[in-house]
């Protein structure tokens, strides 16, 4: 497959259009292909060096597609940086990757400036999107470079840092293989071939969520490689993305179910605007869908929901929508070069199917580490396989269900209580929002279930409300599942790709208590 992948489409079809950015700026395959190239040839300049890292603080835009194309065929890795991460966590990415160049945007300079005076990168490596004191100008370094292929081409990689739920985040490092970026770029399309998504084919991508996300990045890059038209949104809102589907005739993109839920949540008047019979492939993952809000996308969009469960270190599940209806609820059954086992707290493989465990993953396409970390590597493992946190099971046809976060799950009087359960009956009561479910102490019990709930716009938060939800759970969840008390908020802390910090909600009831 010598010539398969971007750089070659670029030379066959240079006028095919590659991307639609935030602001519609259209661009072609040849001219995104020739801002790629001069990137490669700017960064050069500064003696970067096959496996060196290039580090960004970006929004969705043209720009990172530039940097990302450069680095896939300079050898480099590039560290797409979380923008809504402060200073210090942003300058300790940048130390312990040990970033050779950093790109940010000027809408980010005050965290920019400060995270790279803390890491202590000379400002020769540091570039502005925009204008940021003290940083060259992005656009002037790559302007000033010529449009042809760079010579010595290698293929680089995406290194990104796990969320880091428990002390740092870490890189999820992968060897690079050396090979030429065509002949690299048929593996680097393989999660789209799981769903079934062929190149061109007239598919059209729309990236919703931010580009610093492992998946986004990953299946927003793979829909270049196979030739698909990408239309980039810089923030995700329900109506314009209709619009864009609409005006784009959109057929694959890549969610969040928090985005599902306020979609839905528009009038009918709105949704009914907007002709979505393009969509073949909207594939979604990263937190458990409600099952009744799934119900209803699959009422809506008929067979276009696909979802998969998988994590940046690797491996994976995926489930068409009529799978899913044949069994709501479930994640789906590995790929075919994954594997998916559970273990209980001793490491011991369980085989029974139904039986709630940790779950553990393994894949066929190499290994990974965390970079600088072998004991977070090594901890995570058993044998081949490797885990970060989930809890589940399989059931007697190998389907994967999951149940929550390990660090998530509440233990009261010594029951297991999962709180992903409750928060998706909570989401089914039409005057909630958006809900965090997490425990609280409790002196007898250990900890007690706690709701913290963003009311839908208009609707009154107050004693009354509290109890209206807390008796639709009595209806619908055991005793010991139903929340004690509930709280209200205007909006709960999540990231634009629908991640909750639910430490932020968490941790002040537990002050003074220890818990980790």
């Amino acid at each position: 497959m010598a010539d398969f992948g971007f750089w070659a489409l670029a030379h066959e079809d240079p006028d095919h259009l590659a991307l639609v950015a935030p602001d519609g700026t259209e661009y072609t395959a040849g001219q995104l292909l020739g801002r790629a190239n001069q990137v490669v040839h700017g960064l050069r300049g500064l003696n970067l060096q096959p496996g060196d890292v290039v580090a960004t603080l970006l929004p969705n835009g043209v720009e990172m597609f530039e940097l990302y194309l450069a680095c896939l065929q300079a050898g480099w890795y590039l560290v797409p940086i979380n923008h809504h991460l402060v200073a210090p966590e942003v300058a300790y990415i940048l130390r312990d990757s040990d970033a050779k160049a950093f790109v940010a945007h000027e809408r980010f300079s005050d965290v920019a400036l400060e995270a790279a005076e803390e890491a202590e990168l000379p400002s020769s490596i540091c570039f502005a999107v925009g204008e940021i004191v003290g940083f060259g100008s992005y656009a002037r370094m790559r302007g000033a470079q010529p449009v042809g292929d760079p010579g010595d081409r290698t293929i680089g990689d995406v290194m990104n840092y796990t969320s880091g739920t428990t002390g740092n985040p870490k890189g999820v490092f992968r060897p690079l293989s050396g090979a030429s970026p065509e002949e690299a770029a048929l593996g680097l399309c393989g999660i789209l071939f799981l769903f079934g998504i062929q190149p061109k084919d007239d598919n059209v991508h729309i990236v919703g969520s931010p580009l610093y996300h492992t998946a986004v990045l990953r299946f927003g890059g793979a829909s270049v490689h196979l030739g698909h038209t990408v239309v980039v949104m810089d923030k995700w809102l329900p109506e314009e993305m209709l619009r864009l589907i609409d005006q784009y005739r959109v057929t694959t993109s890549h969610m969040v179910p928090t985005q599902f839920h306020r979609l839905l949540a528009l009038p009918e008047e709105v949704r009914s605007r907007y002709d979505v019979s393009s969509l073949r492939h909207m594939i979604h993952a990263a937190a458990p869908c409600p099952v009744d809000v799934k119900h209803r996308m699959i009422e809506w969009w008929g067979d276009a929901i696909d979802e998969y469960y998988a994590a940046s270190e690797g491996g994976g599940t995926l489930v068409s929508a009529q799978e899913w209806l044949t069994k709501p609820g479930t994640v789906g059954r590995p790929w075919p070069i994954s594997e998916i086992a559970i273990f209980d707290d001793e490491g011991n493989r369980i085989e029974e199917p139904g039986v709630i465990g940790t779950v553990y993953m393994a894949m066929q396409t190499g290994d990974f580490s965390y970079h600088k970390d072998e004991q977070k590597t090594k901890s995570n493992r058993i044998g081949k396989f490797f885990t970060v946190g989930d809890v589940g099971f399989l059931d007697e046809d190998g389907y994967l269900f999951l149940r929550d976060r390990k660090i998530d799950m509440i233990i009261s009087g010594g029951a297991n209580i999962y709180p992903a359960e409750i928060e998706n009956v909570i989401l089914g009561f039409p005057k909630v929002a958006d809900v965090a479910v997490f425990g609280i102490p409790n002196e007898d019990w250990g900890e007690e279930v706690k709701a913290v709930v963003e009311p839908v716009e208009g609707v009154q938060a107050d004693d009354a409300l509290a109890a209206e939800i807390i008796a639709y759970c009595a209806d619908r969840l055991a005793k010991f599942k139903t929340p004690r008390s509930i709280d209200f908020t205007d909006s709960l802390p999540r990231d634009p790709n629908g991640k909750l910090y639910k430490r932020k909600l968490r941790d002040p009831y537990w002050e003074g208590h220890g818990r980790i």
